[in-house]
């Protein structure tokens, strides 16, 4: 490609073209020819007289140079320009891209792929084949034309790991394999990665070797820990640049279950310093719903944390069946308990009854018995519900009946009376070691010290299903720790007491990682191999290069020991893993990570990855030649004086070009046609894409349902802009707010005022479940307030029960959208509001209520797709279609509220018509 003037042609030889315009200017001076002047007598006849029509002797001069413009446009249009050429040296022969394909590139991917694909395009102009490698997912060189890698680079994507030692050895083999000589662009993310230098080694000795990266530092979370009442985030970034803040956003789902930012903190970088600190004081209640933490603007697998049990203290309660007595606390039955839990487990005391109501993780019995059956009705329904009920033996539950004859719906097994004692001078034989954990138990892999043993026991009832429920036993074969599931949750018994009384164990640090293995607590601090030796994790999630959360399908599990240390690949992805009751987050970077950047040698070429984008200006030229002949037909006729009766017509044509004014008000004609000629619902455009095609897909499916069940039949639903849009249109607008949505002006809010005042209704949808009461709390909520503030609106209430709302169509008391929460907002009911005797309901106001306030997200309860099928999902199985219901069924009051005013409320005139009568 030649360069002329920053603008590159790709047939530069056709500009030779462009020698020949003064001939052709001479060729069109000449035609017509000019005409050989002769004095004609009788000429003196004709002066004072004149010619409506002339025609020139001559092609006029600026007819010419249209002309010409015409034909140089036609020849610089076929010799291709191209804007923003790309001037590096094509190079000839093949030609490598090799990419580092990391979750370290994944913040600038955008720019390497538009870089890729400028230097195929460049490789297509000069015939080079090309073979890309990608060193996280290495393959065998396959050179090939540019044009076939150009259809595949949207499956090129990086990965969640920096390229391993057994990735770069196969790259390494796929260079010795090519057989030939290439070059290489090497599209860098700028890290350090084992063996690099070995790898530009043997790319050097292939050919030339050039480097593309960008300049800015690579950055990264580590997994966060939780210390001194806070959540600990250390930031990492790759070069000693300036001072630099950068905000990690804590993300998680609110109590409708939508994911959203919960909390935000910022990070700063000291000048020169590779770390940056930042401590998260959070509500115990907000600590438990965050899923993860990002850096902002860091759309990368390293600039996310995923958020395990770790993070989240369980509450945990403790029951004793007796009294501690006072200066025995060694010998009180909880003891040992809130030594081992305290540390990372929020400990809850108190009578049963007022414990399970709490919810809490955990519930520990210590020697408790007999449950009265209130309390055995309410313990079962927390069970299978997901609590874990954790029992401990003791003298009491070997004296009483519970679990003999028949199993105790609330024990794993069913016991021998008596119990067990051994090691004493009545005993059965000496004191009993533990024995291996089998590998399907939850202790699996962890060592048992020699010192610990067990004296006495409550027995099993040998059953069928006892072999299956025995998760831990003594050396001779007894259990000693059992469990079983009930719904949801489930029931573990330890055979022996809590404290020391019947044995060793609850001396010994055995004791505390057994209850973590339970998850009856969650440690602070990442489990290392030797904790997690001989558990099998399953995964749940796994992460992509770009921080993504996906399905994990069908991938292998996972010895604990590898993924506690094992490097990250194709068979240990990042994301959640499961082991009975815990999870476990297998993040990108570590606690004690540092990110090394890439060196180059002094001989290698750097370059940056921004390029400006080729912009091909053939056509444009082209259309603009045609134009220009067109034009010159045009003037043609018209100096010729053929143009005749199509003059008028050019100048229709003329004005339609440089007016188009009309077709803007036949635009706004047609909106204010579409919106009167039928019902129309209507939604308030917000600026954000996804939220208004939701809030569209809302009212069509509401639109749908009163079509199907009222005779009430409404067109499509109408987006409408309150800056420019008319709102008398419409009898109800539906406003979902976002807390990015800019504030009307003050000619948007005169006119929503207008609106209110001549009878049309506002529902506004906060979206949040109204978690903060409409307050300062919510951004949603604090963005209602900022919006609704110069609003002429009424005193409001919460909706009262015999409000017409209620019994408009439907007889409702609640009023779900997506969410399920019951108060929602409406006009106040006047002070001599008076229930008529016999009614049930109250004389309110005869007016349409102007605003609705709620946070339930009715419009994505509402929503359908275009085969008529809910869009979002609502709930979980029945219940959750059942709410979907009563969202509708709500939907449906509302519109026929706003259509009809309180009509209902009329009723309470009846026994004075009746009256008068005389009926």
């Amino acid at each position: 490609m030649t360069v002329l003037g920053g603008i590159g042609f790709a047939a530069p030889w056709l500009l030779l073209g462009l020698a020949a315009l003064p001939i052709l200017w001479l060729l069109l001076r000449a035609v017509p020819p000019a005409p050989i002047r002769r004095r004609f007598p009788g000429v003196a006849l004709l002066l004072g007289l004149s010619d409506e029509e002339s025609v020139s002797d001559r092609s006029p001069w600026w007819l010419l140079l249209l002309r010409m413009l015409a034909v140089a446009a036609m020849i610089v249009g076929l010799a291709g320009p191209v804007l923003n050429p790309q001037t590096r040296p094509a190079g000839s022969g093949p030609l490598l891209i090799l990419l580092d394909a990391s979750w370290a590139g994944a913040a600038s991917w955008g720019d390497k792929i538009e870089l890729l694909e400028s230097q195929l395009t460049e490789a297509a102009r000069a015939s080079r084949p090309v073979a890309v490698l990608s060193l996280t997912a290495p393959e065998p060189l396959n050179f090939r034309g540019a044009d076939i890698w150009r259809s595949r680079l949207a499956g090129l994507t990086p990965q969640p790991w920096q390229p391993t030692g057994g990735q770069v050895d196969a790259a390494l083999a796929a260079l010795a394999d090519a057989g030939k000589r290439f070059d290489t662009h090497w599209l860098s993310d700028g890290l350090d990665f084992p063996q690099r230098t070995d790898l530009i080694a043997a790319l050097q000795a292939r050919g030339d070797l050039r480097v593309f990266q960008t300049g800015a530092a690579v950055l990264g979370l580590s997994p966060a820990t939780f210390e001194d009442g806070a959540v600990q985030l250390t930031v990492h970034r790759s070069q000693n640049l300036a001072a630099r803040e950068v905000t990690v956003l804590a993300q998680g789902r609110d109590p409708g279950g939508t994911a959203r930012t919960l909390a935000t903190v910022p990070a700063r970088f000291a000048a020169g310093e590779l770390e940056a600190q930042a401590a998260l004081s959070l509500p115990s209640e907000l600590r438990a719903r965050i899923t993860r933490f990002e850096i902002g603007g860091q759309r990368s697998a390293g600039g996310t944390a995923l958020v395990d049990d770790g993070l989240r203290r369980r509450e945990v309660a403790l029951i004793a069946g007796r009294a501690d007595r006072e200066g025995l606390e060694l010998l009180s039955p909880l003891h040992f308990l809130e030594q081992a839990l305290a540390p990372n487990a929020d400990l809850l005391t108190g009578a049963l009854e007022d414990l399970v109501p709490a919810k809490p993780d955990v519930i520990v019995l210590a020697d408790v018995a007999t449950l009265s059956p209130g309390e055995a009705a309410a313990l079962g329904e927390w069970v299978e519900a997901g609590g874990m009920l954790l029992r401990f033996a003791g003298p009491r539950l070997a004296a009483s009946d519970v679990s003999r004859a028949d199993e105790d719906p609330l024990m794993p097994v069913r016991l021998r009376a008596g119990g067990r004692s051994v090691g004493g001078a009545m005993s059965w034989g000496a004191p009993k070691t533990l024995a291996p954990f089998a590998d399907d138990s939850p202790f699996a892999g962890l060592a048992i010290p020699q010192d610990v043993t067990v004296s006495a026991q409550v027995m099993a009832q040998p059953d069928p299903t006892l072999s299956e429920r025995v998760i831990a036993e003594l050396d001779d074969g007894t259990p000693l720790v059992t469990r079983k599931r009930i719904g949801q949750g489930q029931v573990v018994l330890f055979h022996i007491t809590a404290n020391a009384e019947w044995s060793s164990l609850p001396l010994s640090g055995l004791f505390v990682e057994m209850l973590e293995r339970l998850a009856v607590s969650s440690s602070s601090t990442t489990p290392d191999a030797a904790d997690l030796k001989g558990t099998t994790w399953r995964p749940v999630q796994v992460m992509d290069g770009f921080g993504s959360l996906s399905d994990a399908g069908a991938l292998p599990g996972v010895a604990g020991a590898d993924l506690a240390d094992a490097p990250l690949g194709p068979d240990l992805r990042p994301g959640l893993y499961a082991s009975e009751e815990r999870q476990l987050a297998r993040n990108v970077l570590e606690a004690d990570i540092s990110l090394a950047p890439a060196d180059w040698p002094a001989d290698v070429p750097v370059e940056g990855l921004s390029v400006a984008p080729e912009r091909p200006l053939g056509g444009a030229l082209l259309a603009l030649a045609l134009i220009l002949l067109a034009a010159d037909v045009i003037a043609a006729l018209a100096l010729s004086g053929r143009l005749g009766p199509m003059r008028r017509a050019a100048v229709v044509l003329v004005a339609l070009l440089l007016m188009p004014q009309p077709g803007l008000a036949q635009e706004n004609d047609n909106f204010a046609v579409r919106a009167t000629s039928e019902l129309v619902l209507a939604h308030v455009l917000t600026g954000n894409k996804q939220l208004d095609e939701v809030a569209n897909a809302g009212l069509m499916g509401l639109s749908d349902t009163l079509f199907f069940r009222t005779s009430v039949e409404p067109a499509p639903p109408i987006g409408v802009n309150i800056e420019s849009d008319e709102l008398a249109f419409f009898p109800m607008l539906y406003w979902p707010i976002t807390p990015e949505q800019p504030t009307p002006s003050a000619a948007a809010y005169a006119k929503l005022n207008d609106y209110l005042r001549s009878g049309g209704l506002i529902l506004f949808d906060t979206r949040d479940a109204n978690v903060a009461g409409f307050g300062a709390a919510s951004p949603n909520g604090r963005k209602l307030q900022d919006l609704a503030a110069p609003l002429d609106i009424p005193p409001l209430e919460p909706l009262p029960p015999d409000h017409v709302l209620t019994r408009a169509f439907y007889l409702l008391q609640d009023f779900p959208g997506r969410y399920s929460g019951r108060d929602i907002w409406v006009e106040a009911a006047p002070p001599d509001a008076q229930q008529i005797e016999g009614m049930p309901f109250r004389n309110l106001n005869d007016n349409v209520t102007p605003v609705v306030i709620g946070g339930n997200d009715w419009a994505s309860a509402w929503a359908i797709d275009a085969d008529g099928r809910p869009l979002l999902p609502v709930g979980r199985g029945y219940a959750g279609e059942r709410q979907r219901e009563l969202a509708g069924r709500f939907g449906v009051n509302l519109v026929m509220h706003v259509l009809t005013g309180n009509y209902k409320s009329d009723q309470v005139h009846v026994p004075a018509l009746l009256d008068r009568l005389g009926q």
